[in-house]
């Protein structure tokens, strides 16, 4: 029997869910797929410095996890650099941290302590 999935704790959903290359060789219509977790993990991880175990702490997963969806992060990001692929940011099974939504902070990260708030339109 299978373990069941683990909703991940996010911060906040990503400002921009797609990136196209431009320039001369940018003529790929293959899009990469980059699931939010995957790119909450490479956020907080490359861009607040924190450790592996520190972003499992804050999204409520094993650090074993943490170093699955940072490693599937890095091949994508490469992937979509190195052949001016098309990269979309959607998908995954994740929460949006309740700190954010309650008190419009997140104490977990600087994101929104640097005014990088988000108003989410419905």
């Amino acid at each position: 029997m299978s373990r069941p999935k683990i909703s991940k704790h996010i911060c906040d959903e990503p400002l921009v869910d797609t990136f196209t290359p431009a320039g001369k060789t940018s003529t790929s219509k293959e899009v990469i797929t980059m699931s939010v977790e995957e790119y909450e993990v490479f956020r907080l991880i490359d861009r607040e410095n924190f450790t592996q175990h520190q972003c499992a702490e804050v999204m409520g997963v094993a650090r074993s996890t943490v170093q699955r969806l940072y490693n599937s992060a890095r091949k994508k990001l490469a992937e979509s650099i190195i052949d001016a692929k098309v990269l979309k940011i959607s998908g995954g099974d994740y929460s949006i941290c309740v700190k954010k939504r309650d008190a419009n902070m997140c104490a977990h990260c600087n994101r929104h302590q640097n005014g990088h708030k988000r108003t989410r339109q419905q």
